[in-house]
């Protein structure tokens, strides 16, 4: 059909006395204007990100700036700790997902008054749900005031279990609640230190989750997990290794770079080749969009099809190609290539190219691969991430595959 248009389109253009070489030098130049209207719509999408980038980091400086004035550690969430703050930024809950430990701390003028402070604290961090801490936040409330580049994809955040799942064998009632926080903050627990405010001392308590919370929070997200895995042609460990690598199952995680959610996706670089990848579009995605779990799942899924399928192809041996994949989801396509062909006589350009380092990997065993990662690599953490992932699929084959 597209060959009749231009062929239509041709003869009109010769029965106006258009010889075929003007006619190729027009169809040239609307190709080449096509192409720099994209170059500059897709550059100032990357500015506007940028920019917004930037006003995010300001933001989050601020705060933690204002947090300074009653804390002599200001912290913020990363990607294994939910870090929150009350209103008045005098007490906060740190939720390490990693070591599996709830840490409650006020700032309060007597032990009557914190006990009551860390009790409040208690009850909301173990019921919140997500959506919840979406929409109280006091952090949260600031970054949703700046202004999002145009074409920005948004979406709800699901008012789906953050601790409570893991907390409670069914949903609480307010009799289960009380008792679990009573349970927990007594005074013999909680240590008392002292405060940047004069008067006012820092009282703090450390509560351990349950030792099967890695396999609850694994088991909440294990629809969404098998069925992006078999719509991108994955393995159910594989993803499930990536997740607890990445955030040990933390919804609320991010990263400085800045990358969100369960999965860890950079909205400007994984995120836009994934959005392009399942919509054929290349848009930018938002924070609460990648905050929403099935929509991180979906993304993380559709980058590690396009490193294994598409950006990695050219290596032969699927196990030799999941080394690449694990590692290239940390740190890039790019540097898998590097690995191999750093000590070649290529331009820098080439060096970073697959097709150059898949003739090496194609000749090396999978053990050999997986070696030459590990000592090749540029950097120590895709090689501990490597390591990680890899022993942690083989427990979740244990599970799910047999």
């Amino acid at each position: 059909m597209l060959k009749k248009t231009l062929l239509f389109i041709a003869l009109v253009s010769f029965a106006q006395g258009e010889t075929f070489k003007e006619f190729q030098q027009k169809q040239m130049s609307q190709e080449s204007g096509n192409k720099q209207e994209f170059a500059k719509y897709k550059k100032s999408q990357e500015d506007a990100f940028e920019k917004y980038k930037k006003a995010q980091l300001k933001a989050f400086e601020d705060y933690k700036k204002s947090l300074g004035k009653y804390w002599k550690e200001p912290k913020l969430s990363t990607k294994k700790e939910w870090v929150a703050y009350t209103p008045d930024k005098k007490t906060r809950t740190d939720v390490d997902f990693e070591k599996n430990t709830i840490t409650l701390e006020t700032i309060a003028d007597s032990p009557e008054d914190a006990k009551q402070k860390l009790k409040t604290a208690l009850a909301r961090v173990v019921t919140i749900d997500n959506k919840g801490v979406q929409e109280s936040d006091p952090l949260e409330k600031i970054l949703d005031k700046i202004k999002k580049p145009s074409g920005v994809i948004d979406a709800q955040v699901k008012n789906e279990p953050i601790l409570s799942n893991i907390i409670f064998d069914k949903t609480p009632t307010k009799n289960s609640i009380k008792t679990y926080v009573d349970d927990h903050v007594k005074n013999n627990k909680i240590t008392v230190l002292n405060s940047k405010i004069e008067g006012f001392h820092v009282y703090s308590l450390n509560i351990p989750m349950p030792s099967d919370s890695m396999q609850k929070k694994a088991q909440q997200y294990y629809g969404d997990v098998k069925y992006f895995a078999a719509k991108e042609r994955l393995n159910i460990p594989l993803l499930f290794a990536i997740m607890q690598t990445e955030s040990s199952f933390n919804p609320r995680a991010r990263s400085y770079i800045p990358a969100f959610g369960l999965m860890q996706i950079v909205p400007s670089s994984a995120g836009m080749d994934a959005y392009d990848y399942l919509y054929n579009e290349r848009r930018l995605v938002s924070s609460s969009y990648l905050y929403n779990s099935t929509n991180n799942i979906m993304m993380g899924s559709a980058y590690l099809h396009l490193l294994y399928f598409k950006y990695l192809k050219e290596i032969k041996d699927p196990t030799s190609r999941l080394y690449c994949t694990i590692a290239a989801y940390n740190t890039g396509a790019g540097n898998i290539a590097w690995a191999f062909n750093k000590n070649k006589n290529l331009s820098r350009k080439q060096k970073y190219s697959m097709s150059y380092a898949a003739e090496d990997i194609n000749s090396l065993s999978p053990g050999q691969v997986y070696n030459r990662l590990l000592s090749d690599l540029r950097f120590d953490e895709p090689k501990l991430y490597l390591k990680n992932v890899s022993k942690r699929m083989i427990a979740y084959d244990k599970i799910y595959n047999h």
